[in-house]
């Protein structure tokens, strides 16, 4: 189990307040709210993509909020993707190897198994804006576990499909990062995507964590 707490973090009228959340060490935690309740806010903070001070996450004995946000060693798949459009879908996956230093033989044999559970073969060397929004959403989840991450972030990652490919793409993903046994939160407003893949679930609203669901 991590642990955040104190985090406390404000913007102009918005505030938000997490005195203490515990995020599970296996499976996919969901933080559910609408839109405007916290929760991206939330996961920027933990990516470092936000400023916050005197907040902690407590991770296997390391409190991650004092690493700086490449030392953090997180993965994340965001609700556009935020591919590189101007390379393939192997150099974008390669990019986070590259980026995190994963030695090239490793890289290699890790491609492999991405490449195959992800189903990217028939796509790989196409430019990334020249594919779908499903294989976009494979590539961006095969490059996030590609720099062999702690702990994976889902901000939204079924929101650009269309609704006939959530579906599929949630039983993909959950498997994909179950399999990976890498720690998982799930952003998002969808109770459609709790049920298919969470193993917990908390519910925000205004910047305050109501429940813990399950």
């Amino acid at each position: 189990m991590s642990v955040v707490e104190n985090l406390n973090y404000k913007y102009g009228e918005f505030s938000l307040e997490v005195p203490k959340l515990e995020i599970s060490d296996t499976g996919i935690t969901a933080l559910m709210g609408a839109s405007g309740s916290g929760k991206t806010t939330f996961a920027k903070i933990l990516l470092g993509l936000e400023e916050c001070e005197n907040w902690s996450w407590n991770f296997k004995g390391e409190d991650l909020a004092k690493f700086a946000p490449p030392e953090r060693r997180l993965g994340v798949v965001f609700q556009d993707y935020a591919l590189f459009p101007h390379l393939t879908v192997k150099q974008n996956v390669f990019f986070a190897a590259e980026s995190r230093k994963v030695e090239k033989q490793k890289a290699n044999k890790l491609y492999e198994k991405l490449k195959d559970k992800l189903k990217l073969s028939s796509f790989e060397n196409k430019k990334a804006s020249a594919i779908s929004g499903g294989e976009k959403q494979r590539t961006a989840l095969a490059r996030a576990l590609m720099g062999q991450p702690r702990f994976l972030i889902l901000d939204e990652p079924f929101s650009a499909l269309d609704a006939e490919l959530r579906s599929e793409a949630r039983s993909l993903v959950k498997d994909v990062v179950t399999e990976s046994g890498v720690p998982s939160l799930l952003i998002t407003h969808d109770l459609e995507d709790v049920k298919a893949m969470a193993t917990q679930t908390y519910k925000i609203e205004r910047g305050q964590i109501l429940a813990f669901l399950s």
